[in-house]
């Protein structure tokens, strides 16, 4: 699909202030659940606890309800970013128009889902899958504004970087899924020692729920692997400094993960570290979905577009 030489600039800022908001609530949401404020507002949703502002001195209620207005401020720029979306880049650019679609989507569901995890009393599953929505609607803002603002000057074929970039973005979900059901079935403290696991690599005599809290550790252990591998190939394979640049930025988020992952446990689960836990591996997610869109659309670009649009960019400089 055919890119547009001078696009909107409002457009990208847009999305990457909405994106910027979606992390924010990521975090504020992690606050909510490390502070046990899920109920802050009882069953009872959109209002809180039946009324429209909580009582002053109910800490857990005021969470709780301003997650919610977090989320209502997202949703009305989500609006304004779907609006521009379809005036600027239904023909110009479709590939924007339907990544901003499909975020839009995916904030209806996770509102839904917000909605049912207060209504059903924090199901497992409805807060696992709430969780997955808020990271997928992250990616897909990011998306948007990377496919609106970057302009490929480096076609590139697919190869071991590509590979790489995909499967480590992939894994990054992942391991927040499995933390997610770490919180969710109550193992955040089955294992209070840190890196092993009572003194064991796999504490199989501790029941399962040692089991899964090691199973995140493992994955954990896996991404990092893999994100130290794709910024080797990054540097060996590729030219692109924005590349370089992500994968350093993502190596160094991961890292502060995994140190702040340590000292949740080590600390047994204080809310800050809990909190920052998760703003780091949401922005080690981020990182890697920014870098993936850059990648495909460096593979997905020939050298030819590139000269193209070179020549048009200088034939308007020159006017």
């Amino acid at each position: 699909m055919g890119q547009n030489v001078n696009p909107p600039r409002g457009f990208p800022r847009l999305a990457l202030a909405t994106t910027l908001l979606t992390l924010g609530l990521i975090v504020f949401g992690a606050v909510v659940r490390v502070t046990d404020s899920g109920l802050g507002c009882g069953e009872h949703w959109p209002l809180c606890n039946g009324t429209i502002f909580p009582p002053l001195d109910n800490v857990t209620a005021w969470i709780e309800w301003l997650h919610r207005l977090f989320a209502a401020l997202i949703g009305v720029l989500g609006i304004a970013m779907l609006v521009v979306a379809v005036r600027a880049y239904r023909t110009r650019n479709p590939r924007v128009l339907t990544i901003t679609v499909i975020a839009a989507v995916l904030f209806a569901v996770q509102s839904a889902l917000g909605a049912i995890v207060v209504l059903r009393s924090l199901p497992v599953l409805a807060v696992t899958l709430h969780l997955a929505t808020a990271m997928l609607l992250l990616g897909a803002l990011l998306l948007a504004a990377v496919v609106a603002a970057y302009r490929p000057g480096i076609a590139s074929p697919s190869n071991t970087v590509s590979m790489l970039a995909y499967t480590t973005a992939a894994l990054a979900f992942v391991i927040i899924l499995s933390g997610a059901l770490v919180r969710g079935s109550g193992a955040t403290l089955a294992c209070t020692d840190w890196p092993l696991c009572f003194g064991q690599v796999l504490p199989t005599e501790h029941g399962s729920l040692a089991i899964i809290h090691m199973f995140h550790r493992f994955a954990v252990v896996a991404l990092g692997i893999s994100i130290v591998l794709l910024a080797y190939y990054v540097f060996k394979e590729r030219q692109d400094q924005r590349l370089r640049t992500l994968a350093i930025a993502a190596l160094i988020a991961y890292f502060a993960q995994a140190g702040v992952g340590a000292m949740f446990v080590i600390s047994r689960a204080q809310a800050v570290w809990g909190a920052a836990h998760v703003g780091l591996a949401a922005t080690t997610w981020a990182l890697l979905v920014a870098f993936s869109a850059i990648e495909w659309l460096n593979n997905h670009t020939s050298f030819s577009e590139i000269t193209n649009k070179t020549w048009d960019l200088q034939s308007k400089a020159s006017k």
